[in-house]
């Protein structure tokens, strides 16, 4: 019979010395079934030395094999490495985790040169052999099997794969989840404190599990919760890095399996990237979707969830993680610590809408499971793409190496002219490096390091690329230029809200993904990397600019500011003309991304600050959106700049003055001056006591439990000696009294508001009270 599928996921087990991929999916009648594949077979490529016979080669490896995993077959191939045809063995086994022992034994045969592709996950390699890829359909023949402890409505038999295609997706269950446990003095440790509470949120609402002196229970409810949901997509926030390890390690302690997969007696199990693995379902830590937002340095639940406007901060309890314990002992408060767990789930829950469509759309386009790409970097993501193209055009995936660290010169950054400008446009070329990497044929294939008659050369640099054929890069970034065009255009005529949304989640994805290609070519993990080729694009995207700038200046326009792939000008000709001819003159799309009334530069450059035509306030490169500061002076160097651009120089001194007045009366609240600063690593690898070192060390002798890998927020308080002596765990300084008033005077609110008011000759003395007349600096 012939069915259609829609995948969720993979997962391979070994069964009676079969390899067997769990293809796990929703049929068209909204069933969760798995199909099962039996046939398809590890297999990995080796290289033979030039002038090697095959054939005695072919003999040398067959005597490898054993009876526990047979080699099956070696077969000559035809393949391409870097573009260039070459013969190649491609050796077939029987268990997947046999391929890397074959591989080394493999490598160390005479006449092979090298070993290709033992490194593939025999799940993932299936998909990219198949076709089959998560949030695809595939129609294919198949036939019922039954088989036990498999938690879904049918399994069925894989015999023929029809079509593989995309369409909408069926409705997926998804359920957040959160946990707080129990640890009175120091870090949590599953091995002694218990896990109170684990809240649940679904399209349902919520569920919530609590321990009052054992948490044996909720374990078992909550594992009883999801088989009995049976969710496609677990979402937890931070998850990955505390709430599953900490789950699975008390299981372990109260000797309990944390059972919750599709099939029986499968425990979350750690994976790629770090993320935890839930059989035949995704579990997605949105914490990775998160560190995307820039705005938001304190990336916890709570913040992200208030700037993002899904639940804010005055309509949920607020609670600091080091006040659950003693509100879990009062039982006055005890239900104020159910609420906040409640509240945390709903949290993740609600974000669901905001990062879970795009990270969709990531994983159409890249054919990383969701599960992992939610905690996969960006080069990986694009990595996945290209290997999966590469099989398409019997092109050898190469191996993953350790290189040295390289730099390269970057992109053409015009020095911008400092002061207030007026009717300014910023012109900015539409996907610049992928464009140009499209049109001068770029890429690791493409390089050629010898002499040739027909090839682009990079200016500067002079690196090579032959101008045809075209490249394993080129073919694939006008694919997802040419859909994101095809997107954008059809979204114009979509009326359904929820389409749109779809479609511009994808363009969106189409754009991240083509604009990452540049930077993942020059990454030292890069399979594909090519410092010749991340060098090259930079080389002629300054020529580019270079290019721009002067036609803009010969249209009559002044030329303020360029960076990278943009220009700002400012004249009274025509701005959309000039954009056209830029376009034409230098085969590259240019458009006007933005127009501002008004916009003002330091003398720094990627530092700057301007008003829209609608009123829109953009702020790039100043701490109020970057920097290790606390939040008053965030938000004082934000209101300066808004005061600037609305009212003037005047109102903005005034106001820092009123602030380091109210500072000086005490009229704040200490939360406004906490520092935040990263533990990238465990607190006694620290040689120099630092000032976020020395409150952290301070707070693990109070009892408190700090988090390696996450951040600590001190305030500086009265004393003697060094910052480091004097920086306290904020939340163990409740008197205003004892804070250092001076500090941030002078080394915060100060030197925040003189990174723009330096400019237009303010004194510091001016903003801390001075007496200074300050109306001789301002000019028209």
């Amino acid at each position: 019979m012939i069915k259609s599928f829609f995948v969720l996921d993979f997962s391979y087990d070994v069964i009676d010395n079969i390899p067997v991929i769990f293809i796990w999916s929703i049929d068209k009648e909204g069933n969760r079934v798995v199909v099962l594949e039996k046939d398809f077979r590890p297999y990995f490529y080796a290289i033979p030395k030039d002038g090697s016979n095959l054939e005695s080669l072919k003999n040398e490896i067959m005597k490898l094999g054993n009876l526990k995993s047979p080699i099956l077959e070696v077969k000559d191939v035809d393949m391409k490495y870097y573009g260039n045809p070459l013969k190649a063995l491609k050796i077939t086994t029987q268990i997947p985790a046999y391929v890397r022992a074959y591989r080394e034994e493999v490598s160390k045969l005479s006449g092979i040169k090298d070993v290709m592709e033992a490194d593939i996950r025999f799940y993932m390699r299936y998909s990219i052999d198949s076709g089959i890829r998560p949030f695809y359909w595939f129609d294919a023949e198949v036939e019922d099997i039954s088989l036990e402890k498999l938690r879904v409505s049918k399994a069925y038999l894989l015999k023929d794969v029809k079509k593989v295609y995309e369409d909408a997706f069926p409705e997926l269950k998804i359920m957040a989840f959160d946990i707080e446990v129990y640890s009175k003095y120091g870090f949590p440790n599953p091995r002694k404190d218990p896990v109170i509470l684990i809240g649940v949120w679904t399209d349902k609402g919520q569920e919530q599990f609590s321990a009052e002196d054992d948490d044996l229970k909720v374990l078992r409810n909550f594992s009883k919760f999801v088989v009995d949901y049976d969710p496609d997509i677990i979402l937890g926030y931070n998850s990955n890095g505390f709430d599953w390890p900490y789950l699975l390690e008390r299981a372990k302690m109260r000797n309990i399996k944390l059972d919750l997969g599709r099939r029986e007696n499968s425990e979350p199990s750690q994976g790629t990237y770090g993320h935890y693995s839930v059989v035949g379902r995704l579990n997605v830590d949105l914490m990775g979707f998160a560190s995307t937002v820039e705005e938001v340095k304190v990336k916890s639940l709570d913040n992200i969830a208030d700037y993002l406007g899904v639940l804010p901060k005055n309509e949920r309890v607020n609670l600091e993680w080091y006040e659950i314990s003693s509100y879990w002992e009062d039982l006055k408060k005890r239900d104020l610590v159910k609420k906040y767990n409640l509240d945390d789930a709903k949290s993740t829950y609600l974000l669901k809408n905001v990062f879970i469509p795009f990270g969709e759309q990531l994983t159409v386009i890249s054919g990383l499971p969701l599960d992992q790409l939610s905690m996969a970097s960006v080069g990986y993501r694009v990595e996945w793409l290209l290997m999966r193209e590469a099989f398409k055009y019997k092109e050898l995936i190469p191996n993953r190496v350790e290189r040295e660290y390289a730099t390269y010169k970057g992109g053409l950054v015009i020095p911008p002219k400092p002061g207030i400008h007026e009717n300014v446009y910023v012109l900015d070329f539409s996907s610049m490096y992928p464009s140009i990497m499209i049109k001068y044929n770029i890429g690791p294939d493409t390089l050629l390091k010898d002499n040739c008659e027909d090839c682009w050369v990079a200016p500067e640099v002079g690196h090579k690329f032959r101008k045809s054929p075209e490249g394993f890069y080129k073919r694939l970034l006008q694919e997802l230029l040419n859909e994101r065009r095809e997107v954008k255009e059809k979204v114009k005529d979509i009326r359904d809200e929820y389409q749109r949304r779809m479609l511009d989640e994808r363009q969106r994805a189409l754009k991240v993904m083509a604009n990452a290609f540049y930077g993942y070519m020059g990454w030292l993990g890069a399979r594909w990397y090519s410092k010749e080729g991340a060098e090259a694009v930079t080389a002629w995207g300054r020529e580019t600019i270079s290019s721009a700038s002067k036609i803009a200046i010969d249209e009559g326009f002044d030329v303020i500011y360029g960076d990278t792939d943009s220009i700002f000008v400012k004249g009274s000709g025509d701005a959309v003309a000039l954009a056209k001819k830029i376009s034409d003159l230098l085969a590259l799309e240019i458009k006007i991304d933005k127009h501002y009334k008004k916009v003002f530069f330091t003398e720094n450059k990627k530092r700057y600050a301007g008003i829209t035509e609608e009123g829109k306030i953009d702020i790039v490169g100043f701490e109020a959106i970057r920097g290790d500061w606390c939040d008053l002076a965030k938000d004082i160097q934000k209101r300066v700049i808004e005061q600037i651009l609305t009212s003037g120089v005047k109102d903005a001194v005034r106001l820092a003055r009123d602030v380091v007045m109210r500072l000086r009366r005490k009229e704040f609240k200490i939360e406004e001056l906490v520092i935040w600063k990263s533990l990238d690593k465990d607190i006694n690898d620290y040689e120099v006591d630092a000032p976020h070192v020395a409150a952290a060390k301070k707070a693990i002798k109070a009892g408190y439990a700090v988090f390696s890998g996450g951040k600590i927020g001190y305030v500086v308080v009265k004393g003697s000696g060094k910052i480091s002596d004097k920086a306290e765990p904020y939340f163990m300084v409740k008197d205003k009294n004892r804070i250092d008033i001076e500090y941030y005077i002078d080394k915060q609110i100060v030197p925040s508001v003189m990174r723009i008011l330096d400019s237009f000759g303010v004194k510091e003395d001016e903003i801390k009270g001075g007496g200074v007349d300050i109306t001789s600096f301002f000019r028209k």
